[in-house]
């Protein structure tokens, strides 16, 4: 994978090497989705207490550096459970990371100032070295992916 340096919602660096040691669940985001975020986050919470996955990491990536900073997405992620780690940095940070994954988002004027941010809503799994190894795609089916991840962890791939 392609080299990248971010900060987590302790304002730690949070690099390629934080991405090894066990297997782990990436979603991009942002903190002011209506919608999609929430929904993905909460489901992700889930399946992460359960017993047989345990020890996976899940990580929440925004794709609006501007908004979500450190302080805002520790806020957000600790909303869904203490063991989610949020991820931030300057566009030109989570470039390597986003075009690695082929994450695509683009900003959207809902005019004046405000706006939203169109973006994938794939969950990618990465295995405890690190690599790209499956992606989850929406509709999400909580059972599925659960046995989809248990026979993932299992192989160690």
């Amino acid at each position: 994978m392609t080299a990248f340096k971010l900060i987590d919602q302790a304002g730690q660096p949070f690099g390629n090497a934080e991405l090894t040691g066990r297997p782990s669940l990436v979603f991009f985001g942002f903190t002011h989705c209506p919608d999609v975020c929430p929904t993905t986050l909460a489901l992700l919470a889930q399946l992460h207490r359960e017993p047989a996955l345990a020890g996976m990491r899940i990580v929440f990536v925004t794709v609006d550096p501007q908004r979500d900073t450190a302080a805002v997405m520790k806020q957000y992620v600790e909303a869904f459970g203490s063991d989610i780690t949020g991820l931030t940095g300057s566009e030109t940070a989570l470039e390597p990371l986003l075009s690695n994954l082929g994450v695509v988002h683009s900003i959207q004027s809902l005019g004046g100032d405000d706006y939203t941010v169109d973006h994938s809503a794939t969950v990618y799994y990465l295995n405890a070295r690190g690599g790209f190894s499956a992606v989850f795609t929406p509709p999400f089916d909580y059972n599925g992916m659960r046995k989809d991840l248990a026979t993932l962890l299992a192989s160690d791939y």
